[in-house]
């Protein structure tokens, strides 16, 4: 659950994670702005005394993710992992909708970000949550997603083992992807905990039920370690929003959306 943060911050920067500018009447105006708009997580408004006269009255929007990411996936033998079925993954929209998905494709250049992902569709659930990803193209070989930025044209060409595909807007993501299991696939880092499971099923049933659950590794009877058979790994990523940075600077007010505050 994202705290309600309705605190306005004077001569307080929130610096980076913009992702679009405007300007607005006031730091209010901005921050109705960022409360609805479904990608603003927290502001920084620019006011009318500011040093630098031609920013004045500027609202910048700012982002930070709100699903989680797995630091790492590798193949790894005797391991299966996956996520809770409950896991948040975006904002509630009417009505359910499948991504574009394009096989043996790639959309080479104009990379945003290489994050790992478990799947083609994981990809496209962090490209839709990024509001600068326009495009993106996921190498199955080594897990690497690749968020990509270009709003004027996209250029493909054919390649295999590279899944491309398009990001979904205003509607509810096809989910099904979070109840796959990968065998063979191991999620590094994050851990919360482990316990001893009989199996990968049950590992990932009290995974789901686990509200600080996000996902999971579990290691097999089959796995190399003895030592590490049988134990299930809960992780979880932090999801709430955090500036990258906070600065002093007068004549700037900064705040967070009020979408929680509803």
């Amino acid at each position: 659950m994202v705290p309600c943060l309705s605190q306005m911050y004077q001569n307080t920067d929130f610096l980076g994670a913009d992702y679009r500018g405007l300007f607005t009447t006031d730091h209010e105006e901005c921050q109705r702005v960022c409360t609805q708009d479904p990608f603003c997580q927290f502001f920084t408004f620019v006011n009318g005394d500011f040093t630098t006269e031609r920013i004045r009255n500027k609202c910048h929007l700012k982002f930070s993710w709100t699903i989680p990411r797995t630091p790492g996936v590798k193949r790894e033998a005797g391991v299966v992992s996956g996520f809770s079925h409950k896991v948040e993954i975006s904002q509630y929209f009417e009505p359910v909708c499948r991504g574009k998905l394009f096989s043996n494709t790639d959309i080479p250049g104009n990379d945003l970000e290489v994050l790992p992902a478990a799947s083609p569709e994981h990809c496209q659930a962090l490209c839709s949550a990024d509001p600068r990803c326009t495009y993106f193209s996921y190498v199955s070989s080594n897990f690497n997603c690749h968020l990509k930025s270009n709003p004027n044209e996209i250029v493909t060409t054919a390649k295999e083992g590279i899944t491309s595909g398009l990001p979904v807007h205003f509607c509810q993501l096809d989910n099904n992807w979070l109840k796959v299991a990968h065998e063979g696939v191991s999620f590094e880092g994050s851990d919360i905990r482990f316990e001893l499971m009989d199996d990968a099923h049950t590992c990932q049933r009290t995974c789901t039920f686990d509200p600080n659950c996000q996902y999971y590794s579990y290691f097999t009877d089959s796995y190399s370690e003895s030592n590490m058979r049988r134990r299930c790994y809960f992780k979880r990523v932090i999801t709430v929003p955090a500036p990258p940075n906070i600065g002093k600077l007068n004549n700037v007010i900064s705040g967070f959306s009020l979408k929680s505050c509803a």
